[in-house]
């Protein structure tokens, strides 16, 4: 059998379903080049393998307290294989208004956060980054509720600073938590630790 054949034979095979093509690599929001606060750029593939929350966030809102709690929750299992990427944005009452600068310093300065940070991004409306539209199209409704309960929850964007999506080793969403899910919610530490156990 020539090359050719082999080539057709193993296309024909992958569209009648014969062969496996793995969806959750290809599907994955871990695509494409950001930027991180520090202003390098780095491909979100490199996260690939390791279990992954991605959580937008803000220095003037009610819940930045949860820096203290991601940083604990970091702490505890970096070394199991959790990386934290926090995206700060500015949609939810303009509470991110700082700049890249800014924002590490008071990361560093109020909470000592060593997890990856990263440039100001826009999580929804005009200008959303590709990051999270993949998020929200991935995974429309939150893991802890039914979204559909309440009427303000029927479109899939990011309500509010703090968000969490949760990311398996397969970089596949295995998990979306609202702003109230807090990091040391025990759903949310046993979605994690159930994906860093696969």
């Amino acid at each position: 059998m020539n090359l050719r054949s082999l080539t057709c034979c193993l296309l024909l095979a992958v569209l009648a379903g014969a062969v496996a093509v793995p969806t959750a690599l290809a599907d994955s929001p871990l695509a494409g080049k950001v930027k991180k606060i520090d202003g390098t750029e780095i491909d979100l593939a490199d996260y690939k393998g390791k279990v992954v929350v991605i959580v937008n966030v803000a220095s003037q809102c009610g819940a930045t307290p949860q820096y203290a709690g991601l940083q604990k929750l970091y702490d505890t299992y970096k070394d199991q294989g959790l990386v934290i990427l926090g995206f700060p944005a500015n949609e939810f009452g303009a509470q991110e208004p700082g700049s890249d600068a800014e924002i590490s310093k008071f990361c560093t300065s109020k909470y000592n956060v060593t997890f990856d940070m990263f440039s100001k991004v826009k999580v929804k409306g005009d200008g959303q980054s590709p990051l999270y539209k993949a998020l929200v199209s991935q995974a429309p409704r939150y893991t802890d509720q039914k979204r559909e309960d309440k009427p303000e929850n029927t479109s899939a964007d990011v309500k509010w600073n703090f968000e969490k999506f949760l990311i398996g080793k397969d970089g596949a969403i295995s998990g979306r938590f609202a702003t109230q899910v807090k990091p040391d919610d025990q759903a949310f530490v046993k979605a994690i630790e159930a994906e860093l156990k696969k």
